[in-house]
This record gives C-alpha cells, structure tokens and sequence, in this order.
C-alpha cells in the first residue's frame, strides 16, 4: 500500500499573484471608523525584520541560507508602538539584507497610515540593520522624525570617546551607578549631497557581572541618531522602547502562525504573511476595545475565549449560547461582546 502526499496551501487553494498579495495586505491599515485609529495623535513606527525559520529544501525563497546558516524567510514589519498593531508586512527572500527594500517599504507603509486616518506627527524607530540613507531620505521626505541605532564605526567611536566626562549624565539603572547618557552632533552618510548634521545620544553601561567586554574595554556604547526634539534622557528611553516590537513578532510567531509558513510556492507564503497580521490585529483590537487590555497575547485570548467549549439551543425562535459553569472569564467575556457589539458600522 503507498501513501498519498499531503496537498499543501497553494494546491488547496488558488494561489494568488504577487499583486493580489500586495493588495491584500493593505487591508493591515483599514480606516478604522470606532475610533481605534490614531488619529491626530503622535504614532511611532516600530520597523525591523524577523527570521522564521523553515525546512523544507524546495521552498521558493527559501533554498539558501542566510546570515545565520538558516533556510527560511525574512520579511520586513512595521509595528505601531504602544499597542502592538502590525501597520504593514511584506515577505522577502531568506538571504535578504536587513535593509534590503526597506526604504520603499517604509515610504509605502507612511503613506498607509496617513490613508488610513493618521493626521498627527510620526516617528520612525529602527535598530541598526536600517542605518541606511535611502531610509534617512525618505523620513525627510514625507516628514517623519526618525530614531536610528548608529553602526559603529571607527569614526562614530572616536566621537564618542571624545565626549568629556563631565557631559555624561547617570540614569536610572538595575545597578546603581552602571549607567549614562550623553549627546553630541554627527554627520551621518558625509559622502551624500544631502547630508546633515544631526543629534548623536550615546548610552554607556558598565559590564554586568559574568559579561565580557572588549580587552581595555570599561563601558559598552550604544549610540543612535535623530532629528527629534526635547530632552536627551527622554530621547534615549523612548529609543530603547523600539525593544517591544518583539513582543508582536513573538505573537506572531507563536500566538497565530507565522512561525510556519506551509507552502512551497512563495505568492502563497506571502499571503499567509498578511493573514498572520490581519488574525495578529483583530485579536489586538478585540483585547484594546472589548476588554481595555493592552498586555495581552492573542496565545492568551485563544485560551481564555476563543477556543472556548460552548453549546447553541433554540427555543421560541431565539438562539442561546450556553456556555461552561464556574468560567472564570463569563463576566469579562460578556462584557467585551456587549462592547463590541456596539460599535457603530463603518459606513
């Protein structure tokens, strides 16, 4: 007796044109009419990249390796701070530089969320994979303020050491003493026309007990740059935030499913991308309008209320939904449907 093979996505379905993908995934930024949207408020853009893992050897994409030595994809997310909202995704090769498109990327997901209801000022915020002109330029260009984590060249670290001793100011830290920050000016990318001047704000810390620096070494420097005003200690905070845009990639990736991505074809990878990220928002919204939760995983939703074990009657043309005894969500569960199901339609 042989076996038969399992039909993957693109076989079950019909597989989709890139183009299609790439309209789908404008539904991420539908103008939402609830007032869940960001309005005339200040909105930071979270940018980075994740690595999700696959192996399987003939997957379109996704037969090298990468930087790491791993077969799989690399796509690029732009993630609203503070509430987790993934604003725009797109699929790229495995092998892809970090930066690689990144600049188109982030001009079309600008202007996404200006479509979308965003009228207020935006902010960009990126690690150093991004440090990167063509993004630089495009925040200049449509007007957002950016916040970019410096590479640290030769140049950027005899400007930092260069800083007096006096100009470094201590910060709140786990050990007392172990953390500063301090501000000069750089000139980023000096070998383009339009290169300007711009505010350098270093962080250094002293090695944690067990931690290895390098030899002479008595600090570790992490340096970014931006156009942003106000104050320096306020600037570096907010920059080290950029961190909780791996809390909605790990939801992602183990809260619905983009830690697998089933097809061989990869149009249908880049479909399920934007599935992930429309499951990955309704779940946000549901917890931020039902309930007024921000800290809460869609791992965790699933658990609590949607994998829920019910039963439907119907009696006297009514239809009820019993559900268990003892719940200890019934209340909150309740709630949030009363809260939902009064919200206005879009018109």
């Amino acid at each position: 007796m042989t076996g038969t093979q399992q039909p993957d996505i693109s076989q079950t379905t019909a597989l989709p044109e890139w183009t299609d993908v790439r309209e789908n995934a404008g539904l991420i930024t539908a103008k939402i009419d609830t007032g869940a949207g960001p309005g005339d408020e200040p909105l930071t853009i979270d940018l980075d990249s994740t690595v999700c893992e696959t192996f399987g050897l003939d997957k379109e994409g996704a037969q090298r390796h990468n930087y790491a030595g791993q077969r799989g994809y690399h796509p690029l997310l732009a993630v609203a701070a503070g509430t987790g909202d993934v604003l725009m995704a797109r699929l790229r090769q495995g092998r892809a530089n970090t930066a690689r498109g990144a600049a188109h990327f982030l001009r079309e997901t600008i202007s996404r969320v200006r479509y979308a209801g965003a009228t207020g000022p935006l902010t960009m915020r990126a690690d150093s994979g991004f440090y990167n002109h063509d993004i630089v330029a495009v925040c200049r260009k449509t007007k957002v303020r950016f916040s970019i984590t410096v590479r640290q060249y030769q140049s950027v670290r005899n400007l930092i050491e260069a800083i007096p001793e006096a100009e470094w100011t201590p910060i709140p830290y786990w050990m007392e003493g172990a953390a500063d920050v301090a501000e000069t000016t750089y000139t980023p990318f000096q070998h383009e026309p339009d290169a300007v001047s711009v505010r350098l704000i270093v962080r250094r810390v002293k090695p944690t007990p067990g931690s290895q620096l390098a030899l002479l070494a008595t600090h570790s420097y992490h340096a970014f740059i931006t156009d942003r005003d106000g104050d320096t200690l306020e600037l570096e905070a907010n920059h080290r935030r950029h961190a909780e845009i791996e809390n909605a990639i790990r939801d992602l990736k183990y809260g619905v499913g983009l830690n697998h991505l089933p097809s061989g074809r990869f149009p249908a990878n880049a479909a399920w991308l934007a599935v992930q990220v429309m499951a990955h928002n309704l779940a946000r919204w549901t917890a931020r309008i039902g309930m007024g939760e921000q800290l809460i995983t869609t791992k965790t939703l699933r658990r609590r209320f949607f994998s829920l074990p019910g039963r439907i009657t119907r009696k006297a043309r009514r239809l009820t939904l019993h559900l268990p005894r003892g719940w200890p969500w019934q209340n909150q569960f309740a709630g949030a449907l009363a809260r939902l199901r009064a919200l206005p339609l879009p018109s």
